[in-house]
């Protein structure tokens, strides 16, 4: 669920007013709650909301603005807590999974909302793209650590799961949901981490190994 996390000290006013947009924006759905529910709601007047923002695709950016900064402060503890790349990679899956399983979930909020502003020049579809892009490097750059080529498909492959697991997340069982993502985790740092420049003897992906290709024949027989 998104949490707002205002930057620096901002007026009592705009708190309210964001907390409540984050909060409603989230739950209901950006086109669906207008101007003067958030403004009876953060009980304020329209004159305090436009003050602060002066209109509301301002506020739809402050608050997609909330979100990118709370996954990348997730980002950022688990990059600190100076554990290998991959474990790194385990610990922000495990984040991602922890938000999936949490009380009124509804999906990504920038998933959610990239559908209500298809138009791909509109200032919220490209602040949505700023956020991927950003996190798709973040995830590149992890992978990287644990080898270099071809960390970009490796990272993309991630982003899709995620993607997956956050839109199943609020229409089937979350905790299932989280299981098939982190096996999938799991899964892609194996095959990520396998790499001929290390043994050469090794098989490609997808090629049986000696052992497998002698079982394979003895069922044969």
């Amino acid at each position: 669920m998104v949490m707002s996390e205002s930057r620096g000290r901002p007026s009592e006013a705009r708190s309210r007013l964001l907390n409540t947009a984050c909060r409603l924006f989230y739950a209901e759905g950006i086109h669906a709650v207008g101007v003067d529910r958030i403004a009876t709601e953060a009980q304020v007047t329209r004159a305090t909301f436009y003050r602060h923002f002066p209109s509301k695709e301002e506020l739809v950016l402050a608050y997609l603005d909330e979100a990118d900064l709370a996954m990348r402060r997730r980002a950022d503890e688990a990059v600190a807590a100076g554990l290998p790349a991959a474990d790194t990679i385990r610990a922000l899956s495990e984040s991602i999974a922890g938000s999936i399983k949490s009380p009124g979930y509804r999906g990504c909020a920038f998933l959610n909302a990239v559908a209500e502003f298809p138009d791909p020049g509109h200032p919220i579809h490209m602040a949505v793209l700023a956020h991927r892009q950003w996190f798709l490097d973040k995830v590149t750059e992890l992978l990287a650590d644990i080898r270099e080529t071809p960390a970009e498909a490796a990272a993309h492959h991630f982003v899709m799961m995620r993607d997956g697991a956050t839109a199943a997340g609020c229409l089937f069982d979350p905790v299932m949901v989280c299981e098939t993502f982190l096996h999938g985790v799991e899964a892609l740092l194996r095959t990520h981490a396998i790499s001929r420049s290390i043994d050469p003897s090794a098989p490609e992906l997808g090629t049986p190994s000696p052992r497998e290709t002698d079982a394979v024949s003895a069922r044969s027989a």
